[in-house]
């Protein structure tokens, strides 16, 4: 996917935002916690990464991702391309990290 096209369609998610840390990173969080990552700034087709959950292992099997570096432990995961998935996958997952995010914080 696109960068720009992902950055549209994820910072219209309720109350998200990007916020550019850990080395120039593309960090979108919700409430001031991270739900995905998009790769370093400038990247036009960054290696995109979200909270996977339970398709943690599956991804991983499948060969499109691998544990993402300090947060694999979490069950993050980043795509080993930036095309590893199709776009409307990589939003549903991506949407799912969201939705996990915005739960737990309403708990």
């Amino acid at each position: 996917m696109v960068f720009c096209a992902f950055n549209e369609v994820v910072l219209g998610f309720p109350g998200s935002s990007l916020e550019i840390k850990f080395r120039n990173k593309r960090n979108y969080c919700v409430g001031g916690r991270l739900f995905a990552r998009a790769g370093l700034v400038g990247q036009d087709a960054p290696l995109y990464g979200f909270k996977a959950g339970p398709a943690f292992e599956f991804l991983i099997a499948l060969g499109v991702a691998r544990p993402m570096p300090y947060l694999g432990r979490a069950r993050w995961v980043e795509l080993l391309r930036h095309d590893g998935l199709t776009d409307e996958e990589l939003l549903d997952y991506v949407k799912r990290s969201y939705d996990a995010v915005t739960r737990r914080a309403r708990e």
